[in-house]
């Protein structure tokens, strides 16, 4: 049995990007800084390191979140890895990304429910009338 899981939590490095495939499909790609504590062995002092993730989302929702997502956001993504090959000018690459099935905003809500202001504005839902009751211990017949 293999299993291919991963969840990351960190800052959007730089916008978003989304893009069409030929056939319509979306594709959103971003980058996650994740920060991994080591301890200094010369001063003795815990330090923070990056790490730079590669993330893609692929489908309906890479349109949605590219409205919302922008760089500096703290997400948490969850999602499988994926190692890809290539060769450029004659030189062998490769690189490892997270394909991402979940992304929570984990920034302040102001700024999640806000689309980029690049992105044309949805009208604003109507929101709930609540009702006060007027019910007191007094009226339950029990």
């Amino acid at each position: 049995m293999a299993i291919n899981s991963v969840a990351i939590s960190g800052n959007l490095t730089r916008e978003p990007d989304f893009r069409q495939t030929a056939s319509g499909m979306g594709v959103l790609t971003f980058g996650v800084a994740v920060n991994d504590r080591r301890k200094n062995k010369q001063t003795g002092e815990w330090e923070d390191y990056a790490n730079f993730i590669d993330c893609t989302v692929i489908g309906n929702r890479a349109e949605s979140l590219s409205r919302y997502l922008a760089k500096g956001m703290k997400v948490a993504v969850s999602g499988k890895l994926r190692y890809s090959q290539w060769e450029r000018d004659g030189q062998k690459r490769s690189k490892v990304e997270v394909m991402a099935d979940e992304v929570v905003f984990m920034s302040a809500a102001q700024q999640q429910q806000q689309p980029r202001p690049q992105q044309q504005q949805q009208p604003p839902r109507p929101q709930p009338q609540y009702v006060q009751a007027s019910v007191y211990d007094e009226d339950i017949p029990f």
